[in-house]
């Protein structure tokens, strides 16, 4: 069985090294390239063509946050989990909220990580064991009245979202839907304005905590 490719980037070299040789040592992770240059990274996205971007959330004093979404502007579509040291809270909602595909410590044991790459690259939004409970917590506020958001939904928002439960990307929605590319980021954002909700992160946990899943009846108000 082929093993994933991961890009890592961090700016401590001794730290990048070391964890690219575990992932490694674990067996499913092939670590394509390395590097502490932000600059670097579009290049070598490029270049390798990798399947998830472990990034750093602070590189060197550039916010790999800012990195994130200048590498989606350019088109780059993979997973990316930001990998950092920060329990805070209102860092990971942060992350999740721009479009981070997960939010992994630092302190986490190598098959934890090498587990939530894996998860990541099937299209699974994964945070850290440590962040779980304060994922839940952000979210909560967030929980209120999920019934009647659920009912505000039309039922085209309403499958869209049980494929976003699926971690599915726009495009793959698109193609099973038969429908635009760009008729799927227009129903994404109503969905995601109509749940209050600020990334499809945060749409597709919404979406099975509330038990809409690939076997909901989309026809249904409630």
């Amino acid at each position: 069985m082929s093993r994933l490719s991961v890009i890592l980037v961090d700016d401590h070299t001794l730290f990048r090294k070391g964890l690219a040789e575990l992932l490694e040592s674990q067996g499913a992770v092939n670590v394509a390239a390395i590097t502490g240059d932000p600059t670097e990274v579009a290049g070598l996205l490029r270049e390798h063509r990798p399947d998830v971007l472990l990034l750093d959330l602070n590189i060197g004093g550039i916010d790999g946050i800012q990195v994130m979404q200048g590498l989606r502007a350019q088109g780059f579509d993979l997973p990316v989990l930001l990998l950092t040291v920060s329990e805070a809270e209102e860092d990971m909602a942060r992350a999740l909220r721009n479009g981070a595909n997960g939010y992994l410590l630092k302190s986490m044991e190598p098959d934890e990580l090498v587990d939530a790459i894996l998860r990541a690259a099937r299209g699974e939004t994964v945070v850290a064991p440590a962040m779980t409970a304060k994922l839940v917590r952000m979210l909560d506020g967030k929980n209120t009245s999920a019934t009647s958001l659920l009912e505000s939904l039309t039922q085209r928002e309403r499958e869209i979202l049980a494929h976003l439960a699926r971690g599915e990307s726009n495009k793959a929605i698109a193609r099973q839907l038969d429908i635009s590319y760009d008729t799927v980021k227009l129903h994404v954002r109503h969905i995601l304005a109509k749940l209050n909700l600020s990334s499809r992160v945060e749409a597709a946990v919404f979406a099975v905590e509330n038990k809409l899943t690939p076997g909901f009846d989309v026809g249904r108000k409630s």
